[in-house]
């Protein structure tokens, strides 16, 4: 029997009217039997997403103690409900989160409220049983997914349920205090919920028609993209491509199940589909894509016979390891090392990092290299075309670009280059003409 899962993100649970679409996609197939819903996202440009309200809410909370904003919260969900004809009285339900908001301040548990109250609407509308995140996806103590008791627990519930919805972005701790994935998390419960049930498809409901080839805030009209593998997708998803949470890939990577990314707004589009690689169909194609991030800092050391020296890289990472930081690339050179560090990571850190790295390995000269951004052009078949790398880089040198730095990953699946953050866009638009759009 076909089993799916589906996964709404905030777009598609903005208001009655959307919630309403929603649920004639899901009812326009039986197969589709668990259901994951994010919080309430923008219904306009200029509105508030409900997780962020909350986090406003707790934040309110911890500075005076109260929530005189809550009625925010109290008009958006009674809106949904009342457009959606349900009679159910939620006053009791906001009443208990206000005052727990208020009472403890916990971020968490404020912000996972949003997908907590949107999934009881959703499962009252649709008539399915809701159960809750917090049941079944449990945390270590770490903060790290307890995976083994989370499988076991989401089988065990979910096998006596026939259709079921349950809130995205967080579960608990064995305690039972609330802890919440990074933002966009929904995505992983999704993965989760469909790897423990063992699903045919993962389908991740957004507003877009899938993946595209490049940032089309940047370019213009980009293509979508039919099919990626597991592995495309992480590189696309972490450097910038943010149709999914790039850590949703690993409980369906290891399940082998596909995700078909839809667009809630053009269902009878077929989206793009993220399978194995060996069962990709579109085994020709070269280039799959590429995307980029801003807000990287360099720090290249430089030491004569730095080769020679042992233990070299290991000081330099120990002092990152203290300072609790983790890097994004370390291109190295005979008598050269570069760290290259996203600049949240350095945040009121940095000038003690090279300080501490400086006596640490003594070297002959450190440069500080900011407002970097990095670009990934991103391709299985990469590694089999001779002169890829070249292209690549006559076209950023056609567009009068400056690179800074190359990283070329072991797997040959991805060139990454780091330029100017002011020739960020130029750069996107020069690879996506020079080697996608042909």
């Amino acid at each position: 029997m076909e089993i799916k899962v589906c996964k709404f993100g905030g777009t598609s649970c903005a208001d009655s009217r959307v919630i309403e679409k929603v649920a004639e996609i899901i009812k326009s197939q039986e197969s589709r039997k668990y259901v994951v819903v994010s919080a309430p996202g923008k219904r306009y440009s200029a509105d508030e997403k409900i997780t962020d309200m909350l986090y406003a809410l707790a934040a309110e909370a911890a500075e005076n103690g109260e929530c005189a904003n809550f009625y925010k919260i109290t008009e958006r969900y009674t809106e949904i409900v009342n457009g959606l004809g349900i009679k159910e009285d939620i006053f009791p339900v906001l009443e208990e989160i206000k005052t727990t908001i208020e009472k403890t301040a916990d971020k968490d548990y404020a912000a996972s409220r949003g997908e907590f109250l949107n999934a009881m609407i959703f499962a009252k509308y649709l008539g399915f049983e809701f159960v809750d995140a917090a049941e079944i996806i449990k945390f270590n103590d770490n903060g790290t997914l307890n995976e083994d008791v989370t499988y076991q627990l989401c089988r065990k519930r979910l096998s006596k349920v026939k259709n079921a919805v349950i809130p995205g972005f967080y579960g608990s701790y064995a305690n039972g205090k609330i802890k919440t994935f990074s933002r966009g998390g929904s995505d992983i419960t999704g993965a989760i919920i469909a790897r423990a049930v063992n699903a045919s498809v993962y389908e991740n409901w957004t507003d877009v028609n899938g993946f595209m080839t490049a940032d089309p805030r940047i370019v213009k009209n980009p293509t979508i993209i039919d099919e990626l593998s597991y592995r495309e997708l992480r590189e696309l998803a972490y450097m910038g491509a943010t149709v999914l949470h790039p850590e949703s890939i690993f409980p369906v990577r290891i399940a082998r199940i596909p995700i078909n990314v839809k667009n809630t707004f053009e269902p009878e589009n077929k989206g793009t589909m993220i399978v194995p690689f060996e069962k990709r169909t579109d085994t020709n194609k070269i280039i799959t894509g590429v995307a980029g991030r801003k807000g990287f800092t360099i720090i290249t050391l430089e030491k004569s016979m730095m080769n020679g020296e042992l233990g070299f890289a290991s000081k330099i990472l120990s002092v990152l390891e203290k300072y609790k930081v983790s890097f994004e690339h370390m291109p190295t050179g005979i008598d050269t090392l570069s760290l290259v560090i996203d600049n949240n990571e350095l945040k009121g850190k940095l000038d003690e990092i090279v300080k501490e790295i400086e006596a640490a390995v003594k070297p002959d000269h450190v440069e500080i290299t900011p407002d970097i951004a990095l670009i990934a052009t991103v391709g299985h078949g990469m590694a089999r075309k001779i002169g890829t790398a070249s292209k690549i880089f006559k076209t950023l040198y056609d567009a009068d670009v400056n690179i800074r730095m190359i990283d070329q990953g072991s797997s040959e699946m991805n060139i990454i280059v780091g330029v100017e953050e002011k020739d960020y866009e130029k750069s996107i638009k020069a690879i996506y003409a020079g080697l996608l759009s042909e």
